[in-house]
């Protein structure tokens, strides 16, 4: 069986400048896999490029995109309009930017149901109504006949969520969507995420900084760092154990309740190379305490970890001895 979503190669650029440079990962049915790493990664940009909504000054130069057996590189623009917000979604990391100020949400929400699935015996406001309700909006009658401007940033973005659910689309791709949200609506937007994916079969492509949320949902993670997959693995692996110093230094920064009281976290020196800045070889060499001569030479290429999944290291058998 084909997976949900394949992608191959994935290259994106920027005035020339790669964003994205042949990045490939699978999402399968049912699974979540998440992409992670810090901002000016490539992480939204990757997004972007499967929903066929990159930026004007964006190119998509290379790579295969299939959403089950259907190439969506191959598609005329009514046929990928056709699938977006019906067998693909996508929650945005900014609501309030992706709203329509000059209609209420709850239509907007009901204009999927209407375009793609044209109501199915359903009257589209009740759904409308029905879905705020599930995303936590209170008083969701009310809520429905609101306009953005009129909800918090929070209710902004479960009403995109609501929007971004209502037709059950095969793949779901979620921006950062627990963004300005309080930890009792981030567990209850979770648990709705899960809910999809147990009852529909649905894959979902789950981007976010949060490494909690990471090791809550993701079935699979994908490391992403200038532009580059630099480590794929199940969760569980990537937490237990991680074959890039990125990972490593990554992980190292979350809070832990069994360590010591008032004690400052580790920080990654350094920031993430801008586009067209990218160093020779290894892109992390510059920030990473292992680096040599070999690192600053040529770049690695993913290789199979010592388990399961792949890493881009020359030295991954040194990357538990670093902290």
């Amino acid at each position: 069986m084909s997976p949900v979503l394949h992608v191959d190669d994935l290259k994106v650029t920027i005035g020339g400048n790669p964003v994205v440079d042949g990045v490939s990962f699978d999402v399968n049915e049912g699974e979540i896999v998440s992409i992670v790493g810090e901002s000016g990664c490539g992480k939204s940009m990757t997004a972007f490029a499967v929903m066929d909504l990159l930026p004007k000054a964006a190119r998509l130069a290379g790579g295969r995109i299939m959403l089950g057996d259907t190439d969506l590189r191959a598609l005329s623009e009514a046929q990928r309009r056709n699938l977006r917000g019906n067998h693909l979604a996508m929650i945005f990391q900014e609501p309030v930017a992706s709203l329509n100020p000059l209609m209420p949400i709850g239509r907007q929400i009901a204009e999927s149901l209407i375009v793609h699935r044209k109501t199915q015996g359903r009257d589209p406001r009740l759904a409308a109504i029905a879905m705020l309700e599930e995303v936590g909006i209170p008083e969701p009658e009310i809520r429905a006949g609101q306009y953005p401007f009129e909800l918090s940033g929070g209710m902004c973005q479960r009403a995109m969520i609501a929007m971004s659910l209502i037709c059950r689309p095969r793949l779901l791709i979620a921006d950062e969507p627990t963004t300005a949200l309080d930890v009792t609506i981030q567990a209850q937007i979770l648990d709705l995420m899960k809910r999809l994916r147990d009852e529909t079969g649905a894959a979902i492509l789950l981007i976010t900084h949060d490494m909690g949320v990471v090791a809550d949902m993701a079935d699979r993670v994908a490391v992403m760092y200038a532009g580059r997959v630099i480590e794929q693995a199940p969760v569980d692996d990537i937490f237990a154990r991680q074959e890039h110093p990125y990972t490593r230094l990554l992980l190292s920064t979350i809070p832990r309740l069994d360590g010591r009281p008032k004690v400052t976290l580790p920080s990654i020196e350094g920031m993430v190379p801008d586009i067209g800045q990218w160093p020779v070889g290894c892109r992390f060499n510059p920030r990473c305490p292992l680096a040599d001569q070999p690192c600053i030479e040529a770049q690695p290429a993913l290789a199979p970890r010592r388990d399961t999944g792949f890493a881009a290291c020359w030295h991954s058998d040194r990357v538990e001895t670093m902290l």
